[in-house]
């Protein structure tokens, strides 16, 4: 028998965050693999493989969102990326830095990926390009 302090859920039963990893500090997804031959990334292709991941909620890709905080090309042909999410309670937290990291990973010319979900500083629409402002008919 369970003691009221055992029971990790409300009296209305789990919510969705008892089910996703907990991302208050943060979260990293990892895929790839070294090269044996480094070569630089081209940026060009890097942005464009971002571009292929939606959140699926709204009709607009991560990097227009503004949802891609800082993408850093190391020597290796590593690449590392800081994003956010539009709120962190977002149903796919704990799924889109892997896609993230998938995405970026299928360029021949890039190694490891890491994606790192952050939450400082927060996101706001302001961070939208004028394309998905326009496709989300936002009015600055």
């Amino acid at each position: 028998m369970m003691s009221g302090k055992d029971n990790i859920f409300d009296e209305n039963g789990p919510g969705l965050a008892d089910f996703l990893p907990d991302t208050s500090s943060g979260y990293t997804a990892h895929a790839g693999a070294p090269l044996e031959r480094p070569a630089p990334a081209d940026e060009a292709q890097v942005i464009a493989a971002l571009k292929t991941v939606k959140d699926p909620e709204i009709p607009v890709n991560i990097y227009d969102l503004g949802l891609i905080y800082e993408v850093v090309w190391r020597a290796t042909g590593d690449v590392e990326i800081s994003m956010s999410l539009t709120a962190p309670g977002c149903p796919v937290a704990g799924e889109m830095p892997q896609m993230v990291a998938d995405a970026v990973a299928q360029i021949d010319a890039v190694g490891r990926v890491s994606v790192t979900l952050v939450w400082s500083p927060a996101w706001t629409p302001a961070r939208m390009s004028e394309d998905a402002k326009l496709a989300l008919d936002f009015d600055f």
